[in-house]
């Protein structure tokens, strides 16, 4: 795969040069930009040319909240992830951030560690995403047809295929992917398997999340678990049905992303399911099944 592109958008000449030396010594095709009218320039010319933009909050031209806004209004609106770096880090100004499109923060000062952690874990959800979409570029007009179906699956390559494969009866496949990926990974990792949030933030950081999975779906406790998802075709709609062998979680505190876990590098999938990628989200019971509704 490709290198991710950064955009690193800082309005202090010093800070700037060592935020685009460091990722670019990581590997990231970054490019540095000194001010928000400039960043905003490249944005709309072409809102898809960054995979990931390190934006500051605090600029005296344009601020990172305005050029949030203005990429959300755009007629092409932009795929990247964006990082909010800012010194505010009151719940009031995260919100604010989060309800523009910020998912992903880092308060200044930050380490080093925590710049790569985080525009690790932004440029991996990216490109992630943007392999899902293009996958299911290729029609399959037959699929159309399709009224009603039941799937089982157990790893991670099963979800994304199907992912794929399903995306392309609905209206809208390159949102339906992404959210079906979210919500089916989900039920792999944490319904069946028991990864938790903070455990799943350790093995991201550890670059060992897939790993990890493989290791527990060869475990003979886990050798019988499979989840389901279903399809049904209404008039309208299409809604998807997940459902895993798990004791279930507490789903309420997911339903948004929270400013206390805004600065992790994951716990955004059922948020952004919900906001951006399905018009209609509802957990069932003790959150082992999911309802997931697209509608046109």
């Amino acid at each position: 795969m490709d290198p991710a592109r950064v955009l690193v958008v800082e309005d202090e000449p010093m800070s700037l040069d060592l935020l685009v030396e460091n990722l670019a010594f990581e590997g990231y095709e970054t490019r540095g930009v000194a001010s928000g009218s400039e960043a905003w320039a490249l944005l709309a010319a072409d809102p898809d040319a960054f995979d990931v933009v390190l934006l500051d909050r605090m600029m005296p031209d344009m601020d990172g909240i305005e050029i949030l806004h203005r990429l959300r209004d755009h007629p092409a609106p932009s795929r990247a992830s964006i990082i909010m770096q800012t010194a505010l880090s009151s719940d009031v100004d995260i919100a604010e951030g989060l309800k523009a499109g910020a998912y992903y923060y880092l308060t200044k000062p930050f380490t080093s560690q925590a710049l790569l952690a985080i525009v690790g874990a932004a440029a991996r959800d990216r490109q992630g995403y943007r392999k899902l979409q293009l996958d299911t570029q290729q029609a399959a007009r037959g699929l159309a047809c399709l009224v009603s179906a039941r799937f089982e699956f157990q790893g991670l390559e099963q979800a994304w295929d199907l992912a794929a494969l399903l995306a392309k009866t609905t209206p809208r496949p390159e949102r339906a992917v992404v959210g079906l990926s979210e919500l089916m990974v989900n039920a792999i990792e944490h319904g069946n398997l028991g990864i938790g949030y903070h455990e799943k933030s350790r093995l991201l950081e550890a670059e060992s999340w897939q790993e990890e999975i493989a290791r527990r779906l060869a475990l003979p406790e886990h050798a019988a678990k499979f989840a389901t998802v279903t399809l049904e075709r209404r008039e309208g709609e299409v809604q998807f049905r997940i459902r895993d062998m798990g004791r279930g979680f507490d789903w309420q505190d997911y339903l948004e992303i929270s400013p206390e876990r805004a600065f992790h590098p994951n716990g955004r999938g059922i948020a952004l399911s919900r906001q951006l990628w399905f018009d209609h989200l509802e957990y069932l019971g003790n959150g082992n099944e999911v309802l997931a509704t697209l509608r046109g």
